[in-house]
């Protein structure tokens, strides 16, 4: 290890988002040029680790990647301790820690969502010195007020919810926006009430087709001829909630490793089936009301593109409060967002848990205020 001048990787995993490389400048300037340390990135996230992917960092590489969305790094959803390794699945943690020994490293930067968290937790425990930025759209990351990404990301949201009201409105027509999000409703509550949708239908709340239906005609019954529907891609009925929720306990209570093989195969189909969801319920609504119903899945195009100004901030403040937590020594944490500050919060309290949108949150609370449908 060095003495006063650190050596620190840093590396990007899980899905991409906007705002990774304006963490990744926001850490690296502040450690090379106000603490004086070494840099060296991993490519491709944790299978970079475990492959000694490595490319040196400095100012020059750090310049003009603010604005640039995806990540220079690479990223991967590996897992370190089952990663897939020439065909065989492997617990790769040893290997990890003899790459950060031979790179010479003081501490390891990782920059992802929850399964980063969970990778970054076992690292910690392998013995490394760990520090973690919380990353994703889904605004799902518990222990901290935000997430970078989530912001531009309903800011993408929104505008397509925007743009999607007037082709309804001049067809007369029921229009399903799914939008991403496979537990947590964040990304959809949020750019729903900003973009003005009609329904908003969340993992959270599991909806009624009739439910919805009634919030439909009760439009058409005021004169309003066509309605905006968000939809979570996790979003389900009542009834296909029920079938995954005991799908899953199946998998919870199954004793034998051939038990647990075969709920998790019955859980997989379970949810193979409903994968079509939002395309089984504007079938549904149609049959139901009578207004042509159409599809669109916004996607990828919600990770991609330039941070707004929003994430850059909070990518920029996050990267740069690492690089102290660092210099006083303090590691095995993650940089949560706290106000317009920022708080170390131990990996134990993040890894294996979920931020979803309380039933009662004020977010919820505003769109029931406005009449927006909640499928309830």
């Amino acid at each position: 290890m060095s003495g006063t001048t650190k050596r620190i990787g840093i590396l990007t995993a899980g899905g991409d988002s906007p705002g990774l490389n304006a963490a990744i400048r926001g850490f690296g300037k502040s450690a090379i040029g106000h603490h004086h340390w070494e840099l060296v990135g991993f490519r491709d996230g944790i299978r970079g680790l475990v492959e000694n992917h490595t490319v040196e960092l400095d100012s020059r590489a750090l310049s003009g990647i603010l604005t640039v969305g995806g990540t220079i790094l690479g990223t991967s959803r590996d897992k370190i301790h089952k990663m897939t390794v020439d065909g065989e699945v492997c617990d790769m943690r040893a290997t990890a820690v003899e790459v950060y020994e031979k790179n010479g490293l003081d501490a390891l930067v990782l920059l992802g969502g929850g399964g980063t968290a969970k990778n970054a937790m076992r690292l910690a425990e392998a013995g490394l010195n760990v520090v973690m930025l919380p990353k994703t759209i889904d605004n799902d990351i518990a222990c901290t007020d935000t997430t970078f990404g989530f912001a531009t990301a309903t800011e993408i949201a929104t505008e397509a919810v925007d743009r999607l009201h007037s082709t309804a409105h001049s067809h007369h027509r029921i229009i399903l926006t799914e939008i991403m999000g496979h537990r947590a409703g964040w990304l959809t509550l949020g750019s729903g009430i900003a973009g003005g949708a009609d329904i908003i239908l969340l993992p959270e709340i599991p909806y009624s087709v009739e439910s919805v239906a009634k919030t439909i005609e009760t439009r058409l019954s005021r004169g309003n001829t066509f309605s905006v529907v968000a939809i979570a891609e996790g979003a389900r009925d009542q009834g296909d909630t029920a079938d995954a929720e005991a799908a899953r306990v199946l998998v919870d209570v199954a004793k034998t490793p051939e038990a647990q093989r075969a709920a998790k195969t019955h859980l997989a189909n379970v949810e193979d089936a409903q994968r079509e969801h939002t395309f089984k319920l504007a079938r549904e609504l149609e049959a139901a009301t009578g207004l042509e119903s159409r599809v669109t899945i916004l996607g990828y195009v919600q990770r991609g593109g330039t941070p707004c100004a929003a994430d850059r901030l909070l990518a920029s403040r996050l990267g740069t409060a690492a690089a102290d937590l660092i210099a006083d020594g303090q590691y095995q944490v993650m940089v949560a967002a706290r106000g317009e500050g920022t708080e170390p919060v131990p990996l134990a309290d993040v890894a294996g848990k979920v931020k979803l949108v309380p039933p009662d949150h004020a977010w919820v609370q505003t769109a029931r205020q406005l009449g927006t449908g909640l499928g309830d």
